[in-house]
């Protein structure tokens, strides 16, 4: 991986004024074996980023990190002309580029965790909720400390901070279960997954293999407790956690460039510098995707990637009732696939590493 210089984004606080009510819990019996089974499991699965890890690794700068089929751009003209280099520091900088946004993604995840502590109304969620909160400031700790190893840090995803802005400021702590624990979180599950796959780097590995673990339990967390919830709420009220449901998945549709991410993606002015640092011009990098798509290019997935939507993000709204027949009208409409089939997505709660290996 080609060495690149140490910049860090403007230094910025963002302040959110959110409406979250606070639940006490004076009862604190444990009624739901589930939420206990999981508590118990989150206990003993935690693991210390200071301790277990070997910071010492040196990272080869001349050896990219990721293999670049993991991005899929490898086939678009405007990178099958790049020199070796340009192609290297391209690789480079998109994998840096995606792990500044597991960074500031886990802080967000930080925060909602956190929310759902004390707004929960059941004790023995309070208890597992504490233990996520725990798990994502090691998941922030852990990716600080590897972006710093590569020196480059790039600034937040737009569409990815407005939709964590919105899940912090929801009304309700069953929105804000959604849009963490199943839509943000499912992204998150399957990009592990599959980075963990394809990295050439035995420290990110293993960073992403031990956070694997814990982001299994957090979408476990939305199917143990979030579906009762759902199912016992007034029609109108169901209707308004759907509704949160698919403004959530539209806004993530919309910064992917679609389902299959072939779309015209949202402006990231962080990724027009990461085209910058490859020497690559904006205007032909659009360009070139447009041709891909006119000429039917696919961009061909590596063998045993998990797809987000597919897999996690779908299966899960569906499984807990947050997909109404109203809002499947919705879906439909924007050409967005209602998946129901969560045998991805159970494989992975049920590892007890979070990780799942595909026959290829």
């Amino acid at each position: 991986m080609p060495v690149v210089s140490h910049t860090q984004p403007t230094p910025t606080t963002d302040l959110l004024k959110a409406p979250m009510e606070i639940c006490w819990n004076f009862d604190y019996a444990i009624d739901i074996e589930k939420l206990r089974n999981l508590y118990a499991k989150a206990k003993d699965a935690q693991w210390n980023a200071e301790r277990d890890l070997d910071w010492d690794v040196a990272l080869d700068p001349s050896r990219p990190i990721v293999d670049e089929a993991q991005f899929g751009f490898q086939a678009l003209p405007v990178i099958q002309k790049l020199s070796k280099s340009q192609r290297e520091t391209f690789t480079a900088h998109v994998a840096c580029h995606l792990l500044s946004q597991f960074l500031h993604g886990e802080q967000g995840a930080l925060m909602t965790a956190a929310a759902l502590t004390h707004a929960v109304p059941d004790y023995e969620a309070k208890l597992y909720a504490a233990t996520q909160t725990m798990d994502e400031a090691r998941h922030v700790e852990v990716y600080q400390r590897y972006i710093d190893k590569l020196a480059l840090v790039y600034p937040m995803s737009p569409g990815l901070k407005e939709l964590i802005d919105a899940t912090l400021t929801a009304d309700h702590w069953v929105k804000i279960a959604i849009g963490m624990n199943m839509i943000v979180e499912g992204l998150a599950l399957a990009a592990f997954h599959n980075m963990r796959r394809q990295t050439t780097c035995e420290l990110l590995r293993k960073i992403t293999e031990n956070v694997l673990r814990d982001e299994a339990r957090h979408v476990a967390f939305g199917s143990v407790y979030v579906g009762e919830t759902i199912r016992d709420m007034h029609p109108d009220d169901r209707e308004d956690v759907a509704n949160f449901a698919f403004e959530a998945v539209k806004a993530m549709v919309d910064n992917q460039g679609g389902v299959d991410g072939r779309g015209k993606r949202r402006r990231d002015p962080g990724f027009l510098q990461v085209l910058a640092s490859a020497e690559i011009d904006p205007k032909d990098f659009l360009q070139s995707l447009v041709e891909a798509q006119q000429a039917g290019l696919r961009v061909e997935r590596p063998p045993g990637q998990v797809h987000s939507f597919k897999d996690l993000m779908m299966p899960a709204l569906v499984r807990v009732g947050a997909v109404t027949d109203r809002t499947r009208e919705l879906y439909a409409a924007e050409q967005i696939p209602v998946f129901e089939d969560a045998s991805v997505l159970e494989a992975m709660e049920n590892s007890a590493t979070g990780v799942i290996e595909f026959e290829v």
